[in-house]
């Protein structure tokens, strides 16, 4: 199957394969900066940060070196690139009565504490730097699996996360059985936890571990002075619901060439994510923060 990509960049600055690029938290060279994609079989390149980290930065250099079609996710709300998709980040104010007092929610989180009264929390904040693929599969590997997630995706996470800590929080029954595995990542410059991913065992579904996880978060949050718990998007994830309080848009770059099969599938991330006229576009509007009330 053929996948549509740039032709070498001819510029001293990038006619090294193996040279190594800086922007944001993310590194990168010309052979490992993108991951392919595919939408209905139809292939594309989507950048190793996409599956597992936020606010992905975007430079000339990035854009000159990556492989076409390509669709980066994500990026940051202070950046000058990216247009607004259809979906939004659902952030969780950590500070805001609206999360704390309204009646559904206090009731809410009241009942899923009760659930896990007689289960242990270990929270865990962890130096990015010292964390390696093994020990990522230990925590995750089974929601990797289910996500198709790659290893070059989870390179992607250790190159982001190599200047930051990352929160980690493990529950456990009395028995001493692994209950959930909760990894986020700190972002002080935004005054942020973003939540990258949530393995839990079946064996608990009814208890729900996964919202558990979430208001484990966002107290641990509240109580280490972050404003804000960054969901991920909200798209079709109603769970989250009970947590969010603002929305804030999804910036994104798609860069496809006319042609492609991409552009002739109604369903592709061209028609489904990108408003009309979105594509191949670099720069966007003014970044603001929606409120969800």
């Amino acid at each position: 199957m053929e996948m549509f990509s740039v032709a070498p960049a001819t510029s001293k600055a990038f006619d090294l394969p193996a040279q190594t690029h800086r922007v944001g938290h993310q590194t990168f060279t010309i052979g490992n900066l993108c991951v392919p994609s595919y939408h209905n079989e139809i292939p594309y390149y989507t950048t190793r940060w996409d599956a597992l980290c936020p606010y992905i930065a975007v430079s000339e250099e990035m854009i000159a070196c990556a492989k076409r079609p390509l669709i980066v996710y994500a990026l940051p709300p202070d950046s000058p690139y990216g247009v607004p998709i259809n979906d939004k980040y659902g952030l969780v104010d950590l500070r805001s009565q609206a999360l704390w007092e309204d009646p559904r929610r206090s009731r809410k989180f009241h009942e899923l504490s009760k659930r896990f009264k007689q289960f242990r929390l270990e929270t865990t904040m962890i130096a990015g730097r010292t964390l390696d693929v093994s020990t990522m599969l230990e925590m995750g590997g089974e929601h990797f699996d289910k996500c198709e997630i790659t290893i070059q995706e989870i390179e992607g996470f250790l190159d982001y996360v190599r200047n930051l800590d990352v929160l980690v929080i493990r529950c456990f029954h009395d028995s001493g059985e692994l209950v959930f595995t909760d990894v986020s990542i700190l972002l002080p410059e935004y005054e942020q936890i973003y939540g990258s991913f949530c393995q839990w065992n079946e064996n608990y579904r009814s208890r729900s571990p996964g919202l558990y996880a979430c208001l484990a978060v966002c107290e641990w949050g509240r109580d280490n002075g972050y404003h804000y718990y960054n969901l991920g998007p909200v798209g079709d994830y109603n769970y989250k619901d009970l947590f969010v309080t603002d929305l804030q848009p999804i910036y994104a770059i798609a860069l496809v060439e006319p042609g492609h099969p991409l552009w002739n599938d109604p369903t592709s991330p061209l028609h489904t994510d990108f408003p009309a006229g979105g594509v191949n576009k670099l720069y966007r509007r003014k970044f603001k923060v929606i409120s969800s009330d």
